[in-house]
């Protein structure tokens, strides 16, 4: 996952992402924690309400990126959906460059929206309908995220849980406005209990 973080950095700084959302736009998203205090404050098990994300589906090397952000974003502004950004930009990566091709590689790329928004190709509405999740926030650059994905999948595993879906990544602030390792991405797992 190392290089799709790496192109992901410099799409982002491409695409103007500040320019992107209105002031504010970046918002934590509320949930429940549903697991007892842990010792470990690396993660957690929460439930989590609807989210309803607009996007850009692809198929393909996660070097596309780039390209795939800037449809994104072409695409949203043509359209004039700016003004329904309710979160962050995320990513939703359905298999990973351990497990299949390069050219057979599933995500997608976009930004949380209002319910009531209504894109039109080649963007699609969805949403993340996975009511338990593990999360965990990874600190620093992209290029180590896959390396909390690994440590949040152990967590799950020592917790009696496996996971139930796609991993969806959160950037929760703006590689134009902060340092590599000051970078937060939530990573969200969806989370059964064996």
């Amino acid at each position: 996952m190392k290089p799709k973080h790496l192109v992901l950095l410099g799409a982002l700084a491409a695409v103007g992402l500040a320019l992107a959302a209105p002031p504010g736009s970046f918002v934590a998203r509320p949930s429940v924690d549903i697991a007892q205090q842990s010792e470990e404050p690396f993660a957690s098990i929460k439930e989590i309400k609807p989210l309803f994300y607009c996007c850009i589906v692809h198929k393909g090397p996660l070097t596309d990126i780039s390209g795939v952000i800037g449809q994104l974003v072409q695409a949203m502004q043509s359209q004039g959906l700016f003004a329904s950004i309710r979160g962050t930009m995320v990513g939703v990566y359905y298999n990973s460059p351990g497990q299949v091709k390069p050219e057979e590689l599933s995500w997608e790329v976009g930004f949380e929206i209002s319910e009531q928004a209504a894109p039109k190709p080649p963007l699609e509405k969805k949403s993340w309908t996975y009511p338990i999740v593990a999360v965990a926030v990874h600190i620093g650059p992209y290029a180590k995220v896959s390396e909390t994905i690994q440590k949040l999948t152990d967590w799950m595993k020592g917790k009696g849980y496996s996971a139930s879906g796609p991993v969806l990544e959160r950037y929760l602030n703006n590689p134009m406005q902060v340092k590599p390792e000051e970078l937060r991405t939530e990573i969200w797992i969806p989370a059964l209990k064996k």
